[in-house]
């Protein structure tokens, strides 16, 4: 039981503490695209079964349609606090709408969950965190192993502790373009690790800018701050909404699968980046 891909903005995202759902409502109001309960590390294990409970919790009430993503960022399905996380999820009738799942190292963990999940008749949406040289190795294979997955996310700062280089820009290009190349071949988004200096708005922007150029969707953020910069500069101008909204309409009114404007032939990875930029433009209107 899936439900099919929804193109929408993921420009920005922020992460809020599963043990503190009064700042639930915050992030949510923060202008981000996504609002990311967090589990994981963000939580000592002491608080695991504490914030699994309150953060579930959040989702017995139904949900604003606001336009924001709401996500849980679940433990790695290799370790015991993951596996805990997945049996409260199967148990819930009203599970998290998308999971976040980190350490990814194989196809294998995302199948299983996706069956488990079908199993339970739940449409939970997937988020995948590259972050380990076995993910980054296997990165091809985990985005296309499951039609739940609707992003890859680049874990920077534990892959740069794997490959023992600097958290820099240029250690890490290879490895943040196998994410962006495995994530455009399933068809999918691609979001950039959070820039960590919060009395750096200038690099944060430079940053931001470098993983658009390389194909990224949007950054991710550390703080409410970051977010309104992020959400611009992912944000497409006003020539290029114009352009999509032409490719797509002439698209749609051709009904024949495939069109030819201005002399070239668009096809379905174009289209699709077009659905996004008049997703975000929706998403900025509203």
């Amino acid at each position: 039981m899936t439900e099919e891909r929804i193109i929408r903005p993921r420009r920005s995202f922020i992460f809020t503490p599963g043990l503190r759902p009064d700042m639930y409502p915050k992030a949510l109001a923060s202008g981000t695209d996504i609002v990311c309960i967090e589990l994981e590390d963000g939580i000592a294990p002491k608080d695991k079964e504490e914030a699994r409970k309150k953060g579930l919790a959040l989702f017995e009430q139904p949900q604003a349609n606001d336009g924001v993503e709401r996500i849980v960022r679940i433990n790695s399905l290799r370790e015991q606090f993951g596996i805990l996380d997945v049996q409260a999820i199967l148990a819930a009738n009203t599970p998290p709408p998308a999971l976040m799942l980190p350490k990814v190292r194989t196809p294998d963990e995302v199948v299983m969950l996706d069956n488990l999940l079908t199993e339970r008749g739940h449409a939970t949406r997937l988020h995948v965190i590259i972050e380990t040289n076995a993910g980054l190795e296997a990165a091809f294979d985990i985005a296309a192993c499951s039609s739940r997955i609707d992003a890859l996310f680049f874990g920077g700062v534990d892959m740069a502790a794997e490959l023992r280089c600097k958290l820099a820009w240029e250690p890490l290009l290879y490895a943040r373009s196998r994410v962006v190349h495995a994530a455009a071949a399933a068809g999918i988004d691609a979001i950039d690790v959070p820039y960590l200096d919060l009395e750096d708005p200038g690099g944060m922007r430079i940053a931001a800018e470098q993983a658009k150029d390389l194909g990224f969707s949007g950054k991710g953020s550390v703080h409410p701050k970051q977010i309104a910069a992020l959400n611009e500069v992912f944000t497409p101008d006003e020539a290029t909404i114009a352009k999509a909204r032409r490719i797509t309409t002439t698209f749609e009114e051709a009904d024949t699968g495939l069109v030819v404007i201005d002399g070239k032939l668009i096809e379905k990875p174009v289209l699709r980046e077009m659905y996004r930029v008049l997703a975000i433009a929706e998403r900025v209107k509203s």
